[in-house]
């Protein structure tokens, strides 16, 4: 059984939901990221994602690009940030880690070394958001025969046919993204979160992670009473970028957002 379906049994028979933070790696500079990780765990988390950094993040607003463009200073490649994944590993067997980027650094790689580096960092799940179900096929059936959840996005016009194709082939979670629009922007409207959701639900077992928009503890809390996780990542990247020259400063504001986030999602 992967650590994510682990996890979100566990969350589900406690009657919480999960805290997914995202910060990308190697922002603001490599020697951030693992240590960050711990914290961020001791802080609530129950996932990570951690951003594979990219020239071209096509689905991220400005924050996030400006987090790969520092990152990619550093030169943080996909294997530097396999390589930060092993470090966390050392400390840590349980918390489950999903790698968030896009396709091309893994076509650079090659499909089948990258699921196999994957692997032996113990990544547990992959979310490549520009690679379609319809395209899959072969990354799907290598990353799950080492055990690594493929993750897909469903997005506020996902038909229910759309919803079943993507429940058949992803693994793990579901992530629905709650706006129409890049990472960071706009309002949620909750009404519209919860329709949507209610439609998923009937289209699949799978967890459904909410993002996009999520920016303090009191949209956390709304939208975990509608969903199985949280995913929050702009509100913790602007955090960085706000302080850039004072990394203990970054650390402890991203800290007492997350508990702030987990004290809201779970009163």
């Amino acid at each position: 059984m992967s650590r994510l379906k682990t996890r979100f049994e566990a969350l589900a028979e406690s009657g919480r939901k999960a805290l997914i933070p995202f910060i990308t790696a190697g922002d603001p500079n490599p020697d951030f990221t693992v240590p960050m990780l711990h914290a961020l765990v001791a802080a609530g988390a129950d996932v990570i994602e951690v951003g594979v950094p990219f020239s071209d993040p096509m689905a991220d607003g400005p924050v996030i690009q400006r987090a790969s463009e520092r990152a990619l200073e550093h030169n943080m490649g996909m294997s530097s940030v396999l390589a930060l994944v092993t470090e966390f590993r050392k400390k840590d067997q349980l918390t489950p880690i999903v790698l968030m980027g896009y396709l091309n650094p893994i076509e650079i790689m090659g499909y089948e070394a990258f699921a196999n580096t994957a692997q032996r960092a113990e990544v547990d799940g992959v979310l490549t958001v520009d690679l379609p179900p319809e395209e899959a096929e072969e990354c799907v059936a290598l990353l799950k025969a080492r055990n690594i959840d493929p993750i897909f996005l469903l997005a506020p016009n996902s038909p229910p046919e759309r919803i079943r194709k993507i429940d058949a082939v992803g693994s793990g979670y579901l992530y629905y993204v709650s706006l129409k629009g890049v990472t960071g922007a706009g309002h949620l409207d909750m009404e519209d979160v919860k329709r949507k959701l209610a439609e998923i639900r009937e289209n699949t077992d799978l967890p459904i992670g909410v993002g996009f928009g999520i920016k303090d503890a009191e949209t956390a809390k709304t939208i975990s009473a509608l969903a199985d996780g949280v995913v929050v990542g702009s509100a913790f990247i602007k955090k960085i970028e706000e302080n850039l020259d004072n990394v203990e400063k970054v650390k402890a504001e991203i800290i007492a957002l997350t508990k702030s986030m987990r004290q809201a999602m779970d009163s």
